[in-house]
């Protein structure tokens, strides 16, 4: 199964193609390839990851033809607004609807929110301007966690350098290379993210090897989620192929940042800097926040969602705090589902075009509906952990994840079907 439709060249316009999808025309970056006009093209992210022949693409797009548009309708049926807001929310959806900015006190009032009613009332607002951007198109990701070695010791993480009862591993590049090629020419992935601690064994020229050989062996947008490393080692990263990176800031808050890292070197603005960095070097930049961390405000977390804004990201990606039994924070509270769901929420009320991550902390937060959850919320991105099931057990940055103990094929299937029940494609149609 794939997840990416193949579209059409119609047009090329410097680095940028136009790309037709059964009728509808989206730009994407164009970096790797040599493309003419009629050539068929699988695009991640906004960017051409891979050419295929015609007679390929014509037949997964025979699949698709009926498919796409049978998943829209029953998607537009889904997203339907229905019920009458309060006055108050009813200002607001109007403020959003024509694409003005939210201020503080708006959002504070839908952070606030707390009737059921009210929240359902938000959660379909969201999820039908999500509809009404971006269509039914929902990214599907694979993850591969190469390593939980740390040099960090956040205060909220189970892989933090002194959690001596981890068992710690590591792959080699063979290893990663040959899982990421597994990845995309046998499950179909054309997006994945490499993730591990902030590991000093793999050093800048590792970690350009590990891009440069998989780019060779694989049409994939490639993400890199690393920690924080120098400006050389993510702009060598670039030059070497990949275009996607994952850096969440954790909080805006620089005290409630610096209580978390007290043992550590982590700077917050040397932290802004790096996400401002590899957005103005080109990357797919996915950024956001920790949910519920203790000692967070209201007012921290209206600062949290303001903050992702203005970075411009690609794509938001917000994790609920969970308590690791061996970190510092182990007795605090687990953040309620309601209050991520909301934030999901804002942000797409914030930014209607963007990809919202569902990820999967919020799974674990309630297995069985989490992810659907999220995606009715706004968001509209999902990642799918093909880490080996020797590794992925291992990789506890909180405890109890959501899939760690199923198959890789079992969370595919049981991803693809939700996103078939919702009408949701499974595909990246570009920007």
């Amino acid at each position: 199964m794939c997840y990416a439709i193949p579209g059409r060249v119609v047009e090329i316009k410097g680095r940028i193609a136009v790309v037709d999808y059964f009728g509808e025309h989206r730009n994407v970056l164009n970096d790797f390839i040599d493309l003419k006009q009629g050539d068929y093209v699988y695009a991640q992210g906004g960017i051409v990851v891979e050419k295929v022949s015609e007679k390929y693409a014509k037949q997964i797009l025979d699949y698709w033809k009926d498919k796409f548009f049978q998943l829209k309708r029953v998607d537009q049926k889904i997203s339907e607004r229905k019920g009458k807001p309060n006055p108050k929310l009813k200002n607001i959806f109007e403020k959003a609807e024509k694409g003005s900015i939210l201020n503080r006190s708006e959002i504070l009032e839908l952070i606030r929110m707390e009737n059921k009613n009210e929240m359902e009332t938000l959660f379909k607002f969201a999820n039908g301007l999500r509809q009404r951007y971006l269509k039914n198109a929902s990214c599907v990701h694979g993850i591969i966690e190469f390593s939980n070695y740390c040099i960090s010791n956040c205060a909220y993480c189970g892989i933090r350098k002194d959690n001596k009862k981890l068992i710690r591993y590591r792959m080699d590049i063979d290893e990663i290379v040959q899982i990421a090629e597994h990845a995309v020419n046998d499950l179909s992935f054309k997006a994945l993210v490499l993730q591990s601690g902030e590991d000093p064994w793999y050093t800048t020229e590792k970690l350009v090897e590990i891009i440069k050989r998989v780019r060779k062996k694989c049409g994939v947008l490639l993400f890199m989620s690393i920690g924080t490393r120098s400006f050389n080692c993510y702009k060598k990263m670039y030059e070497a192929g990949a275009r996607g990176v994952l850096i969440r800031f954790e909080t805006s808050n620089p005290d409630l940042y610096k209580n978390l890292h007290i043992n550590s070197k982590s700077d917050f603005n040397k932290r802004l800097e790096l996400i401002k960095y590899t957005k103005k070097l080109g990357y797919v930049v996915a950024t956001g926040f920790l949910i519920g961390l203790p000692g967070q405000t209201e007012e921290d977390l209206i600062n949290d969602v303001m903050l992702t804004k203005s970075l411009n990201p690609d794509m938001y990606s917000f994790g609920p705090f969970i308590p690791h039994p061996e970190t510092p924070l182990s007795k605090a509270k687990t953040v309620d589902i309601e209050t991520v769901l909301k934030v999901i929420a804002v942000c797409r009320l914030l930014d209607p075009n963007a990809k919202i991550l569902v990820t999967t902390a919020l799974e674990t937060l309630d297995k069985k509906n989490g992810k659907r959850l999220g995606l009715l919320s706004g968001a509209n991105s999902l990642m799918i952990n093909i880490t080996p099931e020797r590794y992925k057990k291992l990789y506890s940055i909180y405890p109890n994840r959501a899939g760690i103990d199923k198959s890789v094929k079992e969370n595919i299937d049981e991803t693809l079907e939700l996103l078939y029940s919702l009408g949701r494609a499974p595909t990246d149609l570009g920007i």
